[in-house]
């Protein structure tokens, strides 16, 4: 288990750059160093979240080689048990916090990489590489013919839509995380949780693909795009609570998005560029925690409260959003975005994984759906 400690930190990272976009400054409040971060964590550690969400995927379905018979099974009906508890949880939350959860999104997710979990690592690298090429210009063309009526229509039969705004369409197409153009994601990490991560050899040529990825992307986008291709498409990213400007995932039902907009490669911008530089980002992230945490004892004992944070990451995503609706009702001001209740947050979240660590063995949340999952020991 010593080599998985680096993804939990790389779970826990993620989980604190969800927190910088949906609690930090607005990113046209930051500058200098403040901006960096906000940008870095605007869409980079959503991303890097569902690369690790198809990473753990395959925790369940065999890391290294997949599951067959009896055992294949099970874990796949294990899977399926968390993708429609995740998607019921996340159209749950979708009702209170607006689209911004990502959870419903993943229970898609789970769902359609299923039938993906016992290819080998080179194909399914192949399969997100062709989807990051094929789906972006795809989704472009799919949301130009999404007029407003026929969304409305669609809508309208749509249970989905009906208890949370969150639809099939958002989930498929429109919203945030839109299946299309971040399936790719997760595939990506499936095919990551096939190498051997302690392997020095493996460390070495995963770091110089993440770094060519993330140069290549970005470099052509500036390149095709100019001095505006890394801007972020919507300018408070996804804690914003609405669609924004995003020309791909986005809610918006204008259609006159210029061409030129898949060049680009901001945060949430959905296309080819970010999918693949996002990518590369995600890899040096998961393989530099890795690392850390393999070579450097001292700071691994130094950082077990953080890494408890990775380990119940589902806890500490939802917590989040809980508390924060607790804090008006607290007395807290209206204007709760800023870096002191970033701060407060991301420390209450280390003490509580750390003290709960302590005595259990999984989070609260975690346990529960690890309960929910148990019938499919049944499956023969």
């Amino acid at each position: 288990m010593g080599r998985l400690v680096g993804v939990d930190l790389a779970r826990a990272l993620a989980v604190f750059g969800m927190y910088v976009v949906h609690i930090g400054p607005a990113l046209s409040a930051t500058d200098g160093v403040d901006s960096w971060v906000r940008y870095l964590a605007d869409g980079h550690s959503s991303v890097l979240f569902a690369v690790l969400a198809g990473f753990s995927l395959m925790l369940l379905a065999g890391r290294r080689e997949p599951k067959t018979g009896l055992a294949g099974r099970q874990a796949k009906a294990r899977i399926a048990i968390r993708a429609v508890v995740l998607l019921a949880l996340g159209t749950v939350m979708a009702t209170e916090y607006g689209e911004v959860v990502i959870l419903a999104f993943y229970g898609v997710y789970f769902l359609l990489a299923l039938p993906l979990v016992r290819l080998r690592a080179r194909t399914l690298a192949i399969i997100a590489f062709v989807l990051a090429l094929v789906t972006p210009q795809l989704s472009f063309a799919l949301n130009a013919l999404l007029t407003e009526s026929v969304t409305k229509s669609i809508n309208a039969y749509d249970p989905l839509h009906r208890l949370s705004d969150v639809g099939v369409l958002d989930l498929l197409f429109t919203g945030f995380y839109p299946t299309i153009t971040w399936i790719p994601f997760v595939i990506a990490g499936m095919a990551l949780a096939r190498f051997d991560l302690s392997a020095t050899a493996v460390q070495w040529r995963l770091a110089a693909l993440g770094a060519a990825l993330t140069v290549a992307a970005y470099s052509m986008s500036l390149l095709l795009a100019g001095k505006d291709a890394l801007r972020s498409t919507a300018e408070d990213g996804p804690s914003s609570g609405g669609s924004g400007s995003m020309p791909l995932d986005s809610g918006s039902l204008e259609t006159d998005f210029p061409v030129s907009s898949l060049f680009t490669a901001g945060p949430h911008s959905g296309t080819t560029f970010d999918i693949i530089g996002s990518v590369g980002v995600a890899i040096l992230m998961i393989v530099g925690a890795t690392v850390a945490m393999d070579r450097l004892p001292r700071l691994r004992r130094l950082a077990q409260p953080v890494v408890a944070v990775g380990t119940m990451s589902l806890t500490a995503y939802v917590g989040h959003f809980v508390v924060q609706g607790w804090l008006p009702g607290l007395g807290a001001t209206s204007d709760e975005k800023s870096w002191v209740t970033l701060i407060m947050f991301v420390l209450g979240a280390i003490v509580f994984a750390g003290i709960w660590s302590r005595f259990f063995r999984r989070g609260p949340l975690e346990y529960l759906l690890n309960a929910a999952t148990k019938p499919a020991k049944h499956i023969r």
